[in-house]
């Protein structure tokens, strides 16, 4: 998967956790920042996106992704 389908993918996940206001996210938005999300939040889309691409993610490997492109990189390593 191309990190721009991987970018569509995490903005169609982000809008149906977090609502329409992260359809407008900006690849390099920090999601904790735009979208008010807390840890407990973060880790319901960790879940999400292990779910949705069918991958183990340790929480270790997440922490410094903040934005959806840190969230590309970090499935373009696990895919």
């Amino acid at each position: 998967m191309t990190r721009p389908e991987l970018l569509v993918r995490l903005r169609a996940l982000a809008v149906h956790r977090f609502g329409p206001r992260a359809a407008g996210l900006s690849d390099d938005q920090d999601l904790f920042d735009v979208l008010g999300i807390d840890s407990l939040a973060a880790l319901d889309l960790l879940t999400d996106l292990e779910v949705a691409f069918s991958v183990e993610i340790p929480d270790w490997e997440v922490q410094g992704a903040t934005t959806l492109a840190g969230l590309a990189d970090v499935l373009g390593r696990r895919l």
